[in-house]
Order: structure tokens, then C-alpha cells, then sequence
């Protein structure tokens, strides 16, 4: 487990990745409170949400630039600018000045950012660790943001109950700025001297995961879990404490820190080499499960089973998360990862997608019924395309299941 801390590089982008993964955290649920407490609207909610995605569409085009520029520039650049905007929402806040055409503003500019850290991550592990510990350093990091959602959730929720907004925030900048800080520490790749336009450098890695049946069926993976299972816990997390549960603001920081815990849970397993590590089957095996657990949220609705069921939810977020990306990882050629891996966040685009479903449904037939029509989708069309592409997914002797270090593309 702890082999991955052994590269200085990625001790340093650990501790960045934690402190970016902790203001998020707070961010996202500081925001989305005062949104619906603003506004008392579920769609305002889920509109706020999905702007924090929107930067879904430009991922590729940023994969085209951490390729030729290199991923530790652009991902100082971008840090660099989550910690001038969240200072200006702090600063919005001391003055009783905000309002929240002021959240959404903000929301849409640094959305435009925010999608592509996780690509940018997972893109400097791969760089710096071994292949035959990839999957083990991949979970490792995502640690940052799983217990970012623990205690960055606690923290929020309970920063403003105690301090009010605008101290919470100025820490939501503080955070941002040692994380811009840590970053600089990161091994940078070096440029790469292409002379091709971005358009074609952008054509070669579509053509290069259409190519690839491990590559495309796990972009697909990626967009259905986006579009029918993210919306519950990245949007809908405030409507079910308060509605659902009548739990108020101390129990939606209860439902977001089980959450993560679930998925911290798992990433220490998977880290630890505890579970199954045949990367492609995991990843159709988690997909399952974690739409079984939304099915299961739908119906309950006492916060006690909620928070078992949001537990389990968590936990299978990672089963399927992490190897996903070490399936990416392992089939893209090195100098197509950048690309690859903003092709893969391309596929949030389900997410806003999602969340703006939910919304006039959950105001038409109901939250349980939502989450029946989610989960049944889900569980549907993962078990669609683990069937067509079972030889490069679910084959046991298929590159994407091996333990060791996949052959070089």
C-alpha cells in the first residue's frame, strides 16, 4: 500500500491532490446549501450542480494541451485559478454581499476547469509509478477525494453552522492556494515538439479509443455511471437530507461522510491488493452494484438503512472507479494518455445530463420512484456492454485482466 509514497513526486502530488479534494468537497456542499437555501428550488440545486461539470465538454481539447504542454502545467495553472475565484466568493460572503447569480457565475467559469483535475491526476500517477503497481497507486490517490468527502463534508457543514459562510469559505481558499503551491513540486513531463494541429492530434486519440474495445466499452462504462448513478450523490445529496430523510444540514454532512467512507473503504482495499484486481471484470462488477444500491436508496426511507445502503454506494463508486482508469491507463500509449483520459471525462457530460433529468422527475413521480427508473436503466445497459465486448472486459486472459503490467500499445 504504501509502495506509491516510495516516488517523491507523488508524495507531493498526494498532499496537493488532499487539500484540492478537501476544498472541493466543502465548496460543493457550502454552495449547493446556500443554493437551495436561497432559492428553496431542486432545480436551482441540480442546476448549480451540473454547472460544476460543464467543463466536461472541453476535457478532450485539454487532453490535447497536457500532452503537448505538459499535465503538471496545466494542472498549476488550473489550481491556481480555483484559489482567485474561491477568493472572491469569501470575500462576497464577509460582506454580505453574495447572491446567487454571483454562485452561478463562478460555478460556470470554474467548471470549465474542475473535470479535468481528476483526468490530470490519474495522468501524473501513471507517469511516475510502476506499471505493476499502477492500480495500487491509482487507489491510493484517490484516498485524497474519498476522504476529502468525509472530512471535507464535516467540515463544511459544520464550518458554516458554527462560523458562518464567509470564514468556511476563506479556508475553501486557503486550501486552493497550498494546493497551487504542492503542485509545483510534481515531476513535470517534458514538452512534447509536435508540429501536427490540436484538431489532429485530437482525431488521433478518438481514433485510438475507437480502436480499442477495452478503451471504448470503459468510456462507456464511464458515461452511463455519469448519467443514471453520479446525479444521487453529486446533486441530489441536500434534496435527500432535507425531503427525503428531514434530516437537515448536520444529517447531510452524516449522508456525504458515509459515502465517502464507503469509498475510502474501498481504496484501501484495493490499495492493500484485499480484492479482486482483474481490472475489466471489477469495473462491470462495480457498475452492477453500485446501481443495486441506488435502487435499494430509492426505497428506504429512514436515515439509519440510508446511511448503510449510501455506505455500500460508496464502496462500489471505487469498485468500479479505479479500474476503470487503470484499464485506460494500461491500454493507452504513453503519448495518448493526456487524450485518452479527456476522451473518458468527456463522458461527465452524463452527468449534468443526469442531474437536470432528475429534477422534473423527482418533481413528477416522486424520489423512490426516480431512483427505480435510474438504477433499472443502469443495471440494464452495464449488463449490455459487458456482453458486447465480454472478450476485452470480461475474458479472463483479456489485457484489461491482467495482474501485471499490461503489454506496451
Amino acid at each position: 500500500m504504501l509502495a506509491p509514497f516510495g516516488v517523491r513526486s507523488y508524495r507531493f502530488q498526494w498532499s496537493a491532490d488532499l487539500a484540492t479534494s478537501w476544498a472541493f468537497e466543502m465548496e460543493a456542499l457550502i454552495l449547493g446549501w446556500y443554493v437551495l437555501s436561497a432559492t428553496g428550488s431542486v432545480r436551482q440545486l441540480v442546476l448549480f450542480g451540473a454547472l460544476a461539470w460543464l467543463g466536461a465538454l472541453l476535457s478532450p481539447f485539454l487532453g490535447v494541451a497536457a500532452d503537448r504542454a505538459g499535465t503538471r502545467t496545466l494542472l498549476c495553472a488550473s489550481r491556481g485559478l480555483y484559489a482567485a475565484f474561491a477568493a472572491i466568493i469569501a470575500a462576497l460572503a464577509l460582506s454580505a454581499r453574495l447572491e446567487p447569480w454571483h454562485v452561478f457565475a463562478i460555478a460556470a467559469v470554474v467548471g470549465l476547469l474542475k473535470p479535468s483535475d481528476l483526468m490530470m491526476r490519474s495522468a501524473l500517477v501513471a507517469q511516475t509509478i510502476r506499471p505493476e503497481i499502477l492500480l495500487g497507486g491509482l487507489a491510493i490517490s484517490r484516498t485524497t477525494s474519498d476522504s476529502a468527502r468525509i472530512a471535507g463534508a464535516l467540515a463544511g457543514t459544520g464550518g458554516v453552522a458554527l462560523l458562518g459562510m464567509g470564514p468556511a469559505y476563506v479556508a475553501v481558499a486557503l486550501l486552493y492556494l497550498g494546493a497551487f503551491g504542492l503542485s509545483f513540486q510534481v515531476a513535470g513531463s517534458p514538452r512534447r515538439n509536435v508540429k501536427a494541429h490540436p484538431l489532429a492530434d485530437l482525431a488521433r486519440g478518438f481514433s485510438h479509443v475507437w480502436g480499442k474495445h477495452e478503451l471504448l466499452g470503459a468510456v462507456g462504462i464511464a458515461f452511463l455511471v455519469n448519467l443514471l448513478a453520479l446525479p444521487f450523490f453529486l446533486g441530489l445529496l441536500p434534496y435527500l437530507a432535507r425531503e427525503v430523510y428531514e434530516v437537515g444540514q448536520t444529517g447531510l454532512g452524516w449522508l456525504a461522510s458515509a459515502y465517502a467512507s464507503g469509498a475510502l473503504v474501498c481504496s484501501l482495499l484495493v490499495g492493500a491488493n484485499r480484492v479482486a484486481r482483474r481490472a475489466g471484470r471489477a469495473m462491470l462488477i462495480g457498475a452492477a452494484a453500485w446501481f443495486a444500491a441506488i435502487f435499494a436508496i430509492g426505497q428506504t426511507g429512514t436515515i439509519g438503512a440510508g446511511l448503510a445502503f449510501v455506505f455500500i454506494a460508496g464502496f462500489m463508486q471505487n469498485y468500479n472507479m479505479t479500474p476503470l482508469a487503470a484499464v485506460l491507463l494500461r491500454a493507452s500509449a504513453e503519448e495518448m494518455r493526456g487524450r485518452v483520459l479527456g476522451i473518458r471525462i468527456l463522458a461527465v457530460c452524463g452527468l449534468p445530463l443526469g442531474l437536470l433529468g432528475t429534477g422534473p422527475l423527482i418533481a413528477g413521480i416522486g424520489f423512490p420512484a426516480t431512483a427505480m427508473l435510474y438504477a433499472g436503466l443502469g443495471l440494464l445497459l452495464t449488463g449490455a456492454i459487458g456482453w458486447r465486448w465480454r472478450a476485452a472486459l470480461w475474458s479472463r486472459g483479456a489485457p484489461a485482466n491482467r495482474r501485471g503490467p499490461a503489454a506496451r500499445p
